[in-house]
């Protein structure tokens, strides 16, 4: 059986700060704090250097973590080995799943009930970050399995289909107004722009369309990068001639509410795919396999 003393340690390093990694386990700071100091007595020297509110890992402290990161592996394959055994349909054990914005506000939510009540062994986890941080988790040994949106890809993971997308231009709606008319794309370009930030897919693969019709993004007249849909959808809302580009997905409640309306775009035509991604060559652990498996069916 596993030290807890090991899972506080990694969870410390993971996010170098006591203070989170006592939210992770559902534990004090003091006893974070206390743990930390048995496992620095019990091997004699420091696992963590702390400078004010910094925390960064000794040399010992980074053999420790791989060493922690080792021993838990082996625990939740042992898990789902034994429980195999007795259920081969079954799953348990920890799946850290990370999504980007779009996928983890309006698709993965009104799935996890589903899976949660099919397989209730499994610990879930839900990382909400943008594309470009979800690789770097997968990469980094911090998730077991990603969703995201975008263009760029990295030969180090892959990716597999799980359902399209297609992005749209947003504006604040005309109360009792008729549907918006068609706009040339640069008559849309001249309104104030409403985006996400760098590293997003929706910025991603707005910026590649534009990129194809010869027009940079520094040149367009950007009024502010937001790093979430709901800010986006908030700001256009208070502004009346702004216009921002977002998931149709994320629009069902406004646009039947009236309070905001889709533009359509001549010559601007923004489709993409949401994709399941993991680590190239790895052969995913029994939950992520039943989660990937069970939101393709439910999407399907």
């Amino acid at each position: 059986m596993s030290d807890f003393r090991l899972r506080v340690f990694a969870a410390v390093a993971r996010h170098l700060s006591f203070t989170k990694a006592g939210q992770e386990l559902f534990v004090s700071q003091p006893a974070v704090t206390k743990h930390i100091r048995e496992l620095e007595a019990q091997y004699g020297q420091r696992l963590l250097a702390r400078r004010g509110n910094r925390v960064s890992l000794t040399e010992a402290g980074r053999l420790l973590q791989a060493h922690a990161e080792a021993v838990a592996s082996a625990q939740l394959l042992l898990d789902d080995q034994l429980l195999a055994l007795r259920d081969p349909d079954e799953a348990a054990g920890r799946l850290r799943l990370g999504a980007s914005t779009t996928l983890s506000q309006y698709v993965l939510p009104g799935l996890l009930p589903g899976f949660q009540a099919r397989y209730p062994q499994v610990q879930l986890t839900l990382l909400n970050a943008n594309s470009e941080r979800i690789a770097e988790a997968l990469l980094g040994g911090e998730l077991d399995l990603g969703f995201v949106e975008g263009r760029t890809k990295s030969k180090d993971l892959h990716y597999e289909l799980l359902l399209p997308d297609e992005l749209v231009a947003v504006r604040r709606a005309t109360p009792d107004g008729p549907p918006a008319a068609p706009l040339a794309l640069a008559e849309a370009l001249a309104h104030p722009l409403v985006l996400r930030e760098r590293g997003s897919g929706t910025l991603e693969i707005l910026e590649f369309a534009l990129r194809a019709q010869q027009i940079k993004l520094n040149s367009l007249p950007v009024a502010i990068y937001l790093d979430n849909t709901e800010a986006i959808k908030s700001y256009l809302e208070a502004a009346p001639i702004a216009l921002g580009f977002v998931s149709r997905r994320a629009l069902a409640r406004e646009l039947a509410a009236g309070l905001l309306e889709i533009v359509p775009i001549r010559g601007l035509h923004l489709a993409r795919q949401f994709e399941a991604v993991w680590v190239q060559g790895q052969v995913l652990a029994r939950p992520a396999q039943r989660f990937l498996s069970f939101a393709q069916a439910q999407l399907a």
